[in-house]
Order: C-alpha cells, then structure tokens, then sequence
C-alpha cells in the first residue's frame, strides 16, 4: 500500500511538473498581452527583475511573473537589467521583451537649442522642458560653469546649439555638459582647419567672432561675406561697430530700439566703443558661423547694411555705405508711412 501510495505521488508531482512545464512553453510562445501598437514601460533605478515581473503583471502584460523570472534566470539576464523607459510593441514574446529591457534603448526625449540664443534661453528650454531635472533652477552662471568642472569660465557660446536625445530624468546638468563637449569637439576641428593669416590667436577668439556673425544674419550664403568684412576691420585696427554686441551689453535694459546713447555708452560690449572683440561671445553658434569666422570670404569690404528683408547691402567705402544708409532708411520711412513718394500706396 505504501509503495503503492508513493508511486501515485510520484506520478502526480510528475503530471503537475509536466502540465507547468507545457505551460511555460505555452507562455514562451505566446506573445505579451499589449493590445495597442506601441506602449511605454519604465524600469526605475534599482529595480530588478521582481520589480519588472510584478509591473508587468499589473498592467496585464503577463499573466505569469514566476515564468518571466524563471526565463530571466535560465538565460543568465540577472545584473543585466538597465533602467529606463522602454518601447514595447503588440506581439512582442516574452524573450522579446527581455531583449528589450536589457538591450539599452531606452526612449529619448528631444530638447532643441537654437543657434542665435543666449545661454540663459538655453537653460530656460531645459527647465521648460519638463522631462529633464530641475538642478539648474536658480542656479548662477559660475555656479553652473564650476559644476560642469568650467569654474572661472564664462558659459556664453560654449554650448553647441543642436538638436539632442536624452532619457527622461536626466540632469540638466547633463544636457548641458553634452552641449558642452559637441562644442569643444566642432570649435577643435574647425580651429584646425583654419584659413592662414587670420587675425584670431586662440578658439575662443574664433567663437567670440562667430558669435556675432551668427546674430548678424540668418542668411547662410551671407556669413563668410559678413566674416569677411570683420576680419577686414580687426585687421585695420578698426571697431567691429556690431549692433548685435550692443544689445548684448544692454542686457534687460535693451526695449527694441537703439539710441545714440546706448551706442556712446562704455560697456565691455559696446564695439562702437571698443576695440577688438568683445570679452566673451554673445550667443551660441552655429558650425556654420564658425567656419564663416575661420573661413572669412576675400574682398574689399568694410561695411554692411541691411537691405530690410533678411539681407544685407556690403560696400568698400565710407561713401558707398552711407549711401546705401540712407537708402535704407528711406524705404523704411515709406513702409512706415504706407506710402512711396508720389503717394501710391505700397503696402501689402
């Protein structure tokens, strides 16, 4: 009877491991219940795959978080796990999913900055941005610049403006210190294949000039023209006389509108005022700006003025720019007025 008995047992626990293990085949080929196309689950820091069975399950993808665990321990994954979001798509087998969690590929998260802005509009995305963390509030320039192992350096223009992915919950001091590292990486390679003879000594003298050929115009084709006519005057030993490092220096003082005041005041940036390059760059720019600086087109330019439509006018002589001034000026007075000189009205 006893043996008997022991026997049933036996066969019992081998008819129960049996249908258990047909069940994990079953759940090895079936794939996770993800009903929608594309759905995100996240892996915080410090969870293991318990933590992700029992996610898993909660919201219906699994059925079977012993059976996941089982998987993650018979293929060896068990320091494997990284933290992050992660895509998941319908259809996906459990293995599958494995792969993905251990894979690395966690969602980024786009943060644009823009070539023309100042490092503050930059820091003001990443805070607004809202999927970055918040350790750069009312944080101070130099507070910034140490942290970013920087200290003692000015932070204007030494980010590179770009489009970048992060995962989400990244520091914005890391957003800030790949910025960091992409414009050390462009500013050294351009800085070595610059054009002889240029009156630049160092990097920093090309990023401070590209800067502001970055703020005077949007046109592509104009920078190396606009370049050339800076390079021209540092040459001369004349002042770069650049509206865009006036405003700069005015800081919020700046309204839209600059007076004769504002150009005569002595401000580290007023280039009216002073000669040379301003101290630091004025915004960041762009790779294309800095090859204008370090690749300034040739000619006999001195001045330029703008056309009123995104471009500009260059002239060689004091009395060609002056003439082009008023021209200028004077379309400007009839767009204001609505009307050109024989009262036919020009507006649009």
């Amino acid at each position: 009877m006893i043996l008997r008995a022991l026997l049933l047992l036996f066969l019992g626990v081998l008819t129960l491991l049996g249908g258990i293990w047909l069940d994990y085949q079953r759940f090895l080929e079936t794939p996770v219940a993800i009903t929608e196309p594309v759905v995100t689950f996240e892996v915080e820091r410090g969870n293991g795959w318990r933590q992700v069975a029992d996610g898993l399950t909660d919201r219906g993808f699994i059925s079977h978080p012993y059976y996941l665990l089982a998987l993650a321990r018979v293929r060896g994954d068990g320091g494997r796990l990284k933290a992050g979001e992660f895509e998941l798509t319908g259809g996906m087998r459990p293995d599958q999913v494995l792969d993905r969690l251990i894979s690395g590929r966690v969602i980024q998260y786009p943060i644009t900055f823009v070539e023309g802005w100042t490092f503050r509009q930059a820091v003001a995305a990443i805070l607004a941005n809202g999927r970055f963390g918040d350790d750069l509030a009312g944080q101070s320039d130099a507070a910034l610049m140490s942290a970013l192992g920087r200290p003692g350096e000015h932070p204007e223009g030494r980010f590179f403006p770009d489009t970048y992915g992060f995962p989400r919950r990244t520091t914005g001091l890391g957003v800030l210190e790949r910025a960091l590292q992409r414009m050390d990486e462009v500013l050294a390679q351009e800085w070595a294949g610059r054009a002889a003879g240029l009156p630049l000594k160092t990097p920093y003298e090309a990023l401070i000039l590209a800067s502001i050929i970055e703020k005077e115009t949007g046109l592509a084709a104009e920078r190396p023209q606009i370049a050339g006519v800076f390079v021209r005057r540092l040459r001369l030993g004349m002042r770069l006389q650049t509206d865009p490092t006036v405003i700069y220096g005015m800081g919020e003082g700046f309204d839209g509108d600059i007076r004769r005041d504002d150009l005569r005041a002595a401000t580290p940036y007023n280039t009216y005022v002073i000669a040379g390059l301003p101290p630091t760059p004025i915004a960041l720019p762009g790779r294309a700006a800095i090859h204008a600086a370090l690749h300034p087109a040739a000619g006999e330019d001195l001045y330029f003025v703008a056309r009123g439509d995104g471009g500009h006018v260059f002239s060689a002589t004091l009395d060609q720019h002056n003439r082009a001034v008023r021209e200028f000026l004077l379309r400007k007075s009839q767009e204001s007025s609505g009307r050109d000189q024989d009262g036919v009205d020009v507006r649009k």
